[in-house]
Parts: structure tokens; sequence; C-alpha cells
């Protein structure tokens, strides 16, 4: 699956000035610069990172071309509401939280944890394990600091 990145925010493609909005529009700078060909836009409103009608409406040159398939959320509160959002009213299978940006992945499951999401949380350490994804071997960005 090739990665289609949304930088959300309350903020569209500069509208807001605030520090939340301002520390998207540098990392997604950071990311052009470090990686020009992933495919990545913000920042935006969730609406805008799923339906490229209201993208190309607000933004009608966005790097983004249709639906995005990783969502990045400007801060941990963001991310969570949106996880546990999602997991109740979704159809998919949640794995996860994932904690990244360290030395090492942190696996992280919640009291709420079914046998099943327990399992794959484990099998998903185990191959981290054996294998840590390439991401560590990069460069670290530590978007805390922007």
């Amino acid at each position: 699956m090739t990665p289609k990145v949304a930088l959300l925010s309350h903020s569209n493609f500069g509208s807001s000035r605030t520090h939340s909005a301002a520390k998207m529009r540098t990392a997604l700078a950071l990311l052009h610069e470090m990686a020009p060909d992933l495919e990545v836009e913000g920042e935006m409103h969730g609406d805008a990172a799923i339906e490229e009608k209201i993208r190309d409406r607000i933004f009608p040159h966005s790097r983004l071309s249709g639906m995005a398939n990783l969502l990045v959320m400007p801060n941990l509160d963001a991310a969570n509401i949106s996880y546990e959002l999602l997991k109740v009213l979704g159809d998919g299978l949640p794995i996860g939280p994932l904690l990244l940006g360290t030395k090492k992945s942190a696996h992280i499951v919640t009291p709420s944890v079914t046998a099943r999401g327990l399992l794959n949380m484990g099998a998903l350490a185990l191959v981290d394990a054996i294998d840590p994804p390439a991401l560590r071997r990069s460069p670290s960005i530590d978007l805390l600091d922007v």
C-alpha cells in the first residue's frame, strides 16, 4: 500500500496561525524536504483528508490525490479521541496504539483490549523485535520540538 498522508488540524491550508497549525505546516515542510516523493499534504480538516472533492475545492493544487490512508494528528489528545471513536464506530480491526519516535517502539494495550487485540499486539511486537521497522534506521524527527 502506498502511503497517502494527511496532516490533520483545525486549520485548513494556512487558515489559522495557531501553534498547533504551525506545527503541522512545519512537519509538512520537513517531510517534503526529507521524503520529496512521499504523497503528503496538510494541514487540513479530516473531511478534506478523506474527500478529494472537498480538498480540491479548498486547495486545488494539493499534492495528495484520492483519499488519505494515513492520518497524522496534531497531538495525543486528538489521536486518542479519533482512535477510540473509530474503534467503536468503524467496522475494522484496530491494532494499536503504537508509540513511535523513540529508539524502540512501545506497544500499548488499553483496559478494553479484547483477547484478539492482545494476540494481534503481541504478534506485532514479536515482528518488531525480530526485524525493527526501517523507520527507526532513518534520521529521527521530533515533532514535539517543532
